[in-house]
């Protein structure tokens, strides 16, 4: 059967010490304490930080200096020594990760809410001259179509004008359709040429009923 691996203390330590190298914890041109203190850190013996530093040392990631101590020489060379122990879970590491990954969900998100509000200026600026950007109809108490619906009414045969769209009671019906009832304060959201920005109130609110009803 197949041991399973045990990493030795040295060489976690020698990925601790990389991880804080890499995150900016302990910087680049910075020297580490000495062994002795590092051992009471890690609550091991200098014998096992000796060994981590070996390993760093190896790679490039620092340099003893004599009568100095440890100095830290590459950021880069650590990260790779900690991609090379990927099986390795860094819990610093993965905080790292984590705030860069929301510091980029935070700037992706202002720039899409920048862009909703230049479309929503854009859109409105253009109102009046754009087809596919809707107008706003209310229904009001004097609407004598109350009750009925778009279909009942004929609405596009006698305006011209697609309903894409109803606010009522806060909420948005997207589509309604021919069998959608006009009642008391629904704002309607209607597409077309300009003409329907006089044929639309002009049809709901001036028109006879008898008038209407014959077309029905």
């Amino acid at each position: 059967m197949d041991k399973k691996y045990s990493m030795p203390i040295y060489h976690k330590i020698a990925l601790d010490i990389a991880n804080k190298i890499y995150v900016g914890e302990i910087e680049e041109g910075s020297l580490l304490r000495g062994r002795s203190s590092l051992a009471g850190t890690y609550n091991v013996s200098p014998e096992t930080i000796r060994r981590a530093m070996k390993i760093l040392e190896d790679l490039g990631v620092v340099s003893s200096v004599k009568g100095k101590g440890i100095l830290v020489l590459s950021s880069s060379k650590a990260l790779s020594f900690l991609n090379k122990n990927q099986n390795i879970t860094n819990v610093s590491s993965y905080k790292s990760n984590l705030n860069k990954l929301m510091a980029t969900k935070s700037k992706l998100e202002n720039e899409i809410i920048d862009n909703i509000n230049k479309i929503i200026d854009y859109s409105s600026r253009l109102s009046n001259i754009n087809p596919l950007v809707p107008f706003e109809f209310e229904i009001t108490n004097k609407c004598k179509f109350i009750g009925l619906t778009a279909g009942e009414t004929k609405f596009w045969q006698h305006t011209g004008a697609t309903i894409v769209g109803v606010k009522r009671d806060g909420e948005l019906i997207i589509s309604p359709g021919p069998y959608i009832e006009f009642m008391e304060n629904d704002i309607l959201m209607v597409v077309g040429d300009s003409s329907i920005h006089h044929s639309v109130p002009s049809f709901l609110y001036e028109q006879s009923n008898e008038n209407n009803n014959e077309d029905i």
